[in-house]
């Protein structure tokens, strides 16, 4: 079965849907984005880059992740 590999307009919109959603609950990674790269290489899928963050960053990323968990 053939695997389905989103094109790089889809991996763009995917990036900006995340964007939104972590923005909606207050979060803004600032290097999120498409690792272009991966359109290239061997690796064959698309990749969104969540790039780096600072330490508040990621404490409110793993409340916001913890609390969707337990819902």
């Amino acid at each position: 079965m053939p695997t389905h590999h989103p094109a790089p307009d889809d991996v763009h919109d995917l990036a900006e849907q995340l964007r939104t959603a972590l923005k909606d609950n207050g979060i803004t990674l600032p290097s999120l984005g498409i690792d272009l790269p991966s359109f290239a290489g061997s690796y064959g899928v698309p990749l969104v880059a969540l790039g780096n963050c600072n330490a508040a960053t990621a404490h409110k990323l793993t409340e916001v992740l913890r609390k969707a968990a337990t819902r």
